[in-house]
């Protein structure tokens, strides 16, 4: 293997850009072929990527919370890349970047026309959106960017559930979700362009999980939506201490004192959800809280919140997040009480 020639890997940087993200796909795509070698004492084979960060410019700069970065590359000495990444990006949940990087919008397109793999983690994604490469073709990002795109990219076919989510056919541009999503994301790479062998390899080595449950698990169902309907704002209110109530639904249209056709409207309107949407993500919510803190049984958990059949809960509860609440549980129960999820064995 010792005349491989290594893969041509620009990995982006700007400004907005998380270092540990950046940094982190640094250090294990130059790692791969290496690494897992060294520490079994076995012959190290070719390294398959060369990896350089690249920029708008080559004059160093500090990135997300003052990490100094310092590229390799200024985006126009790069004529050639066979890999093209966008790491994740500092950026609120309604903060574009339109306007911002048209050089680098356009050199990325012209990687990518030019036969390049194009990749982004998390928010790298609205870099990608800001290309135009997205529009017509699903993407992912970190879920709390759903309404940006949904605003922003509406053109994009945007899934908050995913851990990747490939654009078209040939998987030439791939999109990772949440913010260790680069983890997926540089498995995935060095799966495709390596060999899985040797990603399950570098998976070893730094301990990297695949998030085959998606995002679903860790995303919040509730959350503040600005509008400016104060009746709606009001009626939010209410269904946070009703919301378990058998008849939530038809009590907040009472407390409404609004025709009920006229109120479901002016709801999914100023949130995005129809009423008894809302009321399932507060219940599934509240169940969520209750299975990472209590070992109650989960049918008991369903009836707390509003659900008197037990099977009917289950389902809806695999549905929204995605996995059932006993693996829920399993997964969240241990970081809410700071306990380790193996404890260690006794000698």
């Amino acid at each position: 293997m010792s005349d491989v020639t290594p893969l041509e890997t620009a990995i982006v940087a700007i400004p907005e850009s998380a270092g540990s993200a950046l940094y982190g796909m640094v250090d294990v795509l130059s790692a791969t072929g290496s690494v897992w070698q060294t520490l079994t004492r076995t012959t190290p084979a070719a390294a398959p990527f060369r990896v350089r960060v690249v920029s708008t410019g080559r004059d160093r700069f500090r990135c997300g919370y003052g990490i100094p970065v310092e590229p390799e590359a200024a985006i126009d000495e790069v004529a050639h890349a066979d890999l093209v990444i966008l790491p994740e990006l500092w950026l609120g949940p309604d903060e574009h970047l339109k306007g911002r990087y048209p050089a680098l919008s356009e050199w990325i397109r012209a990687r990518y026309d030019a036969g390049a793999h194009v990749y982004s983690a998390c928010s790298g994604a609205v870099m990608l959106a800001e290309t135009g490469l997205l529009d017509g073709r699903d993407a992912t990002s970190h879920w709390g960017y759903q309404d940006l795109f949904r605003r922003e990219y509406p053109q994009v076919r945007f899934h908050p559930e995913p851990n990747l989510c490939f654009a078209e056919p040939s998987g030439r541009i791939v999109t990772a979700g949440g913010t260790t999503s680069w983890h997926d994301l540089a498995l995935h790479i060095i799966a495709r362009h390596a060999s899985p062998g040797e990603a399950m390899r570098i998976a070893q080595v730094y301990l990297l999980k695949w998030h085959d449950e998606g995002q679903l698990p860790y995303e919040p169902f509730v959350r503040q939506q600005p509008h400016a309907d104060a009746v709606v704002r009001a009626c939010e209110r209410w269904l946070e201490e009703h919301f378990r109530d058998p008849g939530a639904v038809a009590g907040v249209v009472d407390h409404a004192q609004v025709p009920a056709r006229t109120l479901k409207r002016r709801f999914k309107i100023a949130t995005g959800l129809a009423i008894i949407d809302y009321v399932q993500n507060l219940r599934i919510e509240e169940a969520k809280r209750r299975l990472e803190s209590a070992d109650e049984a989960a049918d008991n958990i369903g009836f707390a919140v509003g659900y008197e059949d037990p099977s009917f809960f289950r389902r809806l509860f695999k549905r929204r997040t995605g996995v059932t609440p006993g693996r829920y549980r399993r997964a969240f129960q241990p970081i809410h009480r700071g306990l380790p999820t193996q404890r260690p064995r006794r000698a």
